[in-house]
């Protein structure tokens, strides 16, 4: 490795963000602008050094990009059968079950993280890593919280690292397509969308399952991290967290940054005016099994005001919306006054046009790939189009806005919330402070 680059990783990493700050504002200026495929980055061909948080799940096949596109030097993971598996694919990394651990002792042998844990932890590692002057891929949704997630997306703009949301759809070909002619004037103004999932495929909505001694594998108080203390019980790790206030974000966060992200991109979808939800009902501590979301967003100079509505647990859209096209279990539709996008699946990568309107043709900034998309921008290329400050923090912001409403909506149809997206208040409805900014256990905290 040369010594010009040892000299400059750092230099690359914290100056890779400002490269682009408002390039892909919602992906606005480089669709609309006719950018060119994305750069294959100018910066230094040596392979980056990661650490990867998390191993298990989603976090394997993070860790494998990793390792094909860079250097896996640190595995953590606060399951020590995981972390032994990932050591058979990575023998020479150093292993850890706790992130803290990990940044005390590697912090000057890494380049970026992957941080692939449940979302509770998300922040906490994420913006740690940045603080260190570490690229971070975070997968989604960004973080647990509303607070976290503009926590997040402004010191990825203080310490300008290379950053990127694992919402892999983001880079496909169709949905930036899509996405281009929407607001190329494809469909017309756009005043109503629906998203939908089949999402929970977990238990929720019920009580807390009765508590069990702790595997031996497992780091309970390190697998806590800043949530609330609570006994271990099956049903947590490693899988069904998500359907748990304390450490998940329900099927709302688990699919949102992704089956939204095709209007959020077409639409600039950011900053809703108001939300309100109807549900199953549940107690504030497992989310509910059922729920019906409706997001408000005031006109900007660019579209008309637009209501969302979102489905979940086995809600959908009335089927006469889609003009004899089959219901997907998961999607989205844009309604606009001259046609219909119809996008079946989770991720946007598919199209179907409604009510007559055909293709145009529209320049738009091609990806070589998701985390190749992030590699790139680590070596001094154009910001990843997810990057927290102007695409994944906004995005998140928007999706998890829905569960204080399903907050509210804890025996049926919820309050219309008045949302001050500014000052992150909700205007008419008190007591929403610590779900908007829980408190974090000692040891755990976001500066």
């Amino acid at each position: 490795m040369s010594s010009s680059f040892k000299n400059t990783r750092r230099g690359f990493f914290q100056t890779t963000a400002a490269l682009g700050v408002g390039y892909w504002v919602a992906g606005r200026a480089g669709a609309e602008e006719g950018t060119s495929e994305a750069k294959s980055g100018d910066g230094p061909s040596e392979k980056v050094r990661f650490a990867c948080i998390g191993v298990g799940g989603k976090g394997e096949s993070d860790m494998h990009d990793a390792g094909r596109l860079g250097q896996v030097v640190a595995i953590c993971d606060v399951d020590d059968d995981r972390v032994a598996k990932a050591g058979q694919r990575f023998p020479d990394a150093k292993r850890f079950y706790d992130f803290r651990d990990l940044f005390d002792k590697m912090s000057g042998q890494i380049d970026a993280v992957t941080v692939s844990t449940p979302d509770h932890s998300h922040a906490v590692a994420t913006v740690r890593a940045m603080k260190e002057g570490k690229a971070v891929f975070c997968q989604k949704p960004l973080t647990h919280n509303l607070w976290e997630a503009r926590r997040v997306a402004q010191v990825a703009r203080e310490t300008k690292v290379a950053t990127q949301m694992g919402n892999q759809g983001t880079a496909t070909k169709v949905l930036r397509k899509s996405a281009a002619m929407v607001r190329a004037g494809l469909l017309g103004p756009v005043h109503e969308v629906h998203a939908w999932t089949n999402r929970p495929i977990w238990p929720q909505g019920g009580p807390r399952p009765e508590s069990k001694p702790i595997p031996a594998s497992l780091h309970w108080d390190e697998w806590l991290g800043p949530a609330p203390r609570r006994d271990y019980a099956d049903g947590y790790h490693p899988f069904a967290w998500r359907g748990w206030w304390d450490f998940g974000t329900g099927a709302l966060g688990d699919m949102g940054c992704h089956t939204m992200n095709l209007p959020f991109m077409a639409l600039d979808l950011r900053d809703p005016v108001s939300v309100m939800a109807e549900t199953a009902g549940h107690n504030q501590d497992s989310y509910p099994k059922w729920a019906i979301i409706q997001y408000e967003f005031a006109a900007t100079d660019k579209r008309p005001a637009v209501k969302l509505t979102w489905y979940e647990g086995g809600k959908q859209p009335a089927l006469e919306l889609l003009e004899g096209a089959q219901m997907n279990e998961s999607g989205s539709l844009m309604i606009g006054e001259r046609g219909k996008l119809y996008a079946p699946g989770s991720d946007g990568n598919a199209l179907t046009l409604l009510g007559g309107v055909q293709e145009i043709d529209v320049m738009f900034r091609e990806s070589p790939g998701h985390f190749e998309e992030f590699v790139a921008a680590i070596k001094g290329g154009d910001p990843a189009v997810s990057n927290f400050a102007n695409y994944a923090g906004p995005l998140t912001e928007m999706v998890l806005l829905g569960n204080l409403a399903v907050w509210t909506a804890d025996a049926g149809s919820g309050p219309r919330i008045e949302w001050d997206a500014m000052n992150l208040a909700a205007k008419n409805v008190p007591h929403l402070e610590k779900l908007i900014q829980p408190d974090y256990r000692q040891g755990y905290s976001i500066g």
